[in-house]
């Protein structure tokens, strides 16, 4: 007989007792535990096994039972649902290779590892890499010459046929695209990274399916259990009431959130295009059947989920249907059942919103990790202004995070730039930001006059003036107008732009995530017109093919692409010989200069300056703060490896930035 046994809080003076809802959700337990022996014995589990998963069930179903009792306890069967999670769970784990459970036990014992300043990251789309994900295997010592430890992978599961949004229209979350190879291949990839020391990152699409998804199919053939999973409408009636509170989100595409389905012959609720389903969370069934393809996701290797669209997976009548409490009880939820079943597993919120919102996602217990949209935004900003005020003020307000959580810091990604700072940040620091959205719009289009940068307008809503841009790296930092104005000193401008931004994001403090191409200073792709599937959307344009002949390029000392790839190299291996950059400690120091920005990253005893230089103009510091910051006379830049005395004022070269430590 399998030996189960569950504790509870005591009552005799010496301790706190249980709570209504601890004791509560002991008991719901309690009456599962015939139905888990039952599976124990199925099984033929050895007692060991049985004692770890059990301690850690019970150590968050308090938390995880308060969840789903907030939101599916009025459901009539709820503890048929409750029962049928936390199966799902158990299986998930019991399907758990001995590989990743040593990796969960060593995490579990090791909190906040991703928080190292030896994490640095890149992202692809397998298919413009590699082709496939045998030939990506066969590129980790790339990865590794590069200096990457974090691996994102764009979406990879089955998708529908034609426009697909990128890979975010998953026709099935158990399948890979055969394009790029099969599920095997992506396992025997996952234990390839591992042994190299490299994480896992993949999407967890979780806010909607394809429309040929299993699910949506029998939706369609009138199967009412699957009708559930989705929102469904014989008439615009309740749509209309939704959409006086909703906005779009791809207006250029369509207009409103719903679709109408001639074979259904109803409404869909689809937030983002037509075909993209938006899943039903108000059904409880919904949110085991995603948690089982999260385990099954989980189990192929990955180490890191980033939760897509986090912003919109709850709908409520009279709401924008984004950021309500419920959503952020969802995603506690899975985190919980990771905690659970995958504990090694950690997420990454991508919440491209309004900064309030952006770490109302973040914490221990929901979101490990984040994107930071407002610096990726500030740091083009300040680019376009050469002024950094308002990044100065974000980062004085918005970079600290809850204990054991990190940013997510990138430059460019496989999606589009949205200016998300604060109007009020903004207001502050004396500029309008109606205007300045404007302003930055023209900016990295090339429509403001002295503009460098050549970026293309995406989603440009002619009714508001809304845009977002579009654009590689190098492309939205000047080299692309250098190169084709054959210009020496521009082209060094532009350059030097590249490692500024690189610099500050490797620096500044987070998981640092390059979209990999930009290492080459990968221009924009406008042969991405030809392709019918992707004409539609300009964010193509910076999701060039990987061009391997570049390495050729690494033995030329005069080569663009051989520069920027060694300095970033450069500047990679020294981040992660620095424990200073580890964690978000962070101190800003006053300048005299708005064009300077300058701050003091510490941990463990490490302590860092970073000055950098957002013009084109040579600017001064006062050697007396460097000196009272780093509480020393002499420095040594471990960038160039320049030793720099406080005895006179420093001075940095047009866009020059510096990683000064004591000597």
């Amino acid at each position: 007989m399998i030996a189960l046994k569950l504790n509870s809080r005591p009552r005799d003076g010496h301790g706190v007792a249980e709570t209504r809802n601890e004791k509560r959700a002991r008991i719901a337990l309690e009456r599962m535990l015939p139905t888990l022996e039952a599976f124990w014995e199925a099984e033929d589990v050895e007692q060991v096994e049985i004692d770890e998963v059990m301690e850690r069930l019970q150590r968050h179903w308090p938390r995880l039972f308060g969840l789903l009792v907030g939101l599916y306890g009025e459901q009539w069967d709820f503890f048929y649902h409750l029962e049928q999670i936390v199966m799902t769970m158990i299986r998930g784990w019991r399907m758990r290779d001995e590989s990743l459970r040593q990796s969960d036990r060593q995490r579990i014992n090791n909190p906040g590892w991703y928080t190292s300043e030896k994490l640095v990251g890149g992202a692809l789309y397998v298919d413009l890499f590699s082709e496939n994900l045998g030939k990506l295997r066969d590129q980790i010592p790339y990865f590794q010459k590069l200096g990457l430890t974090y691996l994102h992978l764009m979406p990879l599961f089955a998708v529908r046929p034609g426009n697909n949004d990128g890979g975010y229209a998953i026709s099935n979350y158990r399948s890979i695209d055969p394009r790029v190879g099969t599920l095997d291949d992506l396992k025997q990839l996952a234990a390839a990274l591992r042994e190299a020391g490299i994480l896992l990152v993949l999407d967890f699409v979780f806010n909607h399916t394809a429309d040929d998804h299993y699910w949506a199919q029998q939706a369609q053939s009138g199967n009412e259990e699957f009708e559930d999973y989705y929102f469904l409408f014989d008439n615009r009636t309740v749509p209309d009431q939704y959409e006086q509170t909703l906005r779009e989100i791809f207006p250029t595409v369509r207009r409103g959130s719903f679709t109408w389905h001639d074979g259904m012959q109803r409404w869909v609720w689809t937030t983002f295009n037509s075909f993209q389903w938006d899943l039903n969370y108000h059904n409880p069934e919904v949110f085991r059947a995603m948690l089982a393809e999260m385990l099954f996701i989980a189990n192929t290797g990955v180490d890191l989920l980033r939760l897509d669209a986090v912003a919109f997976i709850w709908k409520q009548m009279g709401t924008m249907c984004e950021n309500l409490p419920e959503a952020h009880e969802i995603i506690q939820a899975f985190n919980a059942c990771a905690r659970i079943a995958a504990p090694g597993l950690i997420f990454k919120s991508e919440a491209i919103v309004h900064p309030d919102e952006v770490v109302r996602y973040i914490s221990e217990e929901e979101c490990q990790t984040s994107y930071n949209p407002t610096l990726m935004a500030l740091l083009w900003e300040s680019l376009a202004t050469r002024d950094t005020k308002l990044l100065q003020r974000s980062l004085a307000r918005r970079h600290q995070l809850p204990s054991q959580t990190t940013w997510v810091n990138y430059l460019r990604c496989h999606d589009d730039i949205g200016w998300t700072f604060d109007d009020d940040d903004a207001a502050a620091v004396g500029i309008n930001a109606y205007h300045h959205r404007h302003f930055l719009n023209a900016f990295y289009t090339g429509q403001f006059e002295g503009s460098f940068a050549r970026g293309v307008p995406f989603q440009h809503n002619v009714d508001t003036g809304d845009m977002r841009i579009s654009g590689t790296l190098a492309s939205l930092a000047g080299l692309e107008q250098a190169i084709e104005l054959d210009r020496v000193d521009l082209k060094e401008l532009a350059i030097r732009r590249i490692l500024l931004l690189n610099a500050s994001m490797l620096s500044a403090g987070g998981i640092p995530l390059m979209y990999l191409g930009e290492e080459w200073g990968t221009l924009n792709d406008y042969d991405f017109v030809k392709d019918p599937a992707k004409a539609g959307d300009t964010r193509w344009v910076h999701r060039p093919k990987m061009q391997w002949n570049y390495l050729d390029e690494l033995g030329d000392d005069g080569s663009i692409r051989g520069r920027i790839f060694k300095s970033l190299q450069k500047l990679i291996e020294i981040r992660k010989q620095t424990p200073a950059f580890s964690g978000l400690e962070m101190e800003l120091i006053a300048t005299q200069s708005p064009q300077l920005l300058a701050y003091v990253r510490s941990n463990a005893g490490n302590r860092v300056i970073v000055v950098s230089n957002f013009s084109e103009h040579p600017q001064t510091i006062d050697s007396n703060r460097l000196r009272t910051a780093g509480m020393g006379r002499f420095f040594e830049d471990l960038y160039t490896g320049q030793t720099i005395t406080t005895a006179e004022d420093v001075h940095l070269e047009p866009y020059q930035f510096l990683w000064l430590h004591r000597v």
